[in-house]
């Protein structure tokens, strides 16, 4: 397992568990023929909300609009996922997609998307995850940011 920890107000530590890396290794952009690929991603809360443990990440779905430079995601099939993970004890805790570049940063549309999710979603939590995951190996090529309710964003 890999840890991110949290430095400041929230206080939270979040670790993922290395089939959450396998799965994101599988879906790297390592060639110019492959469109980006994205998803969910599930934790278990501990520890008061304080330890998050990433275990379970979902997509790309058949029903994702894909390209080179964007994924465009199924919003019903994502409240679905997150519906069923949440009967099996996950919770929701944030969105991961790929790039094709070796040391990844967002786009102005993904910090956007991130407010809006976190703003707009009814949930307990401090904030939500975002993980993009380049084209080089992991864990080198992953951009992994904490995202708050009130729209800003720390780097792990």
């Amino acid at each position: 397992m890999i840890a991110f920890c949290m430095i400041g107000e929230f206080g939270i530590v979040v670790e993922f568990s290395e089939s959450v890396f396998e799965h994101f290794a599988r879906h790297r952009q390592t060639h110019p023929s492959m469109p980006e690929a994205g998803g969910q991603i599930f934790a278990r809360i501990t520890d008061e909300g304080r330890h998050w443990n990433v275990v379970h990440a979902s997509g790309p779905r058949a029903t994702d609009q894909r390209s080179r430079f964007g994924v465009c995601f199924n919003r019903a099939e994502e409240q679905r996922e997150i519906d069923e993970a949440f009967v099996e004890g996950l919770h929701y805790v944030g969105d991961w997609h790929t790039h094709p570049e070796s040391a990844p940063n967002p786009s102005r549309r993904d910090v956007l998307s991130m407010r809006q999710i976190a703003r707009d979603s009814r949930h307990q939590l401090p904030g939500f995850l975002m993980v993009i995951v380049g084209d080089a190996a992991l864990p080198a090529s992953l951009w992994v940011s904490f995202h708050s309710r009130e729209g800003e964003y720390i780097k792990l």
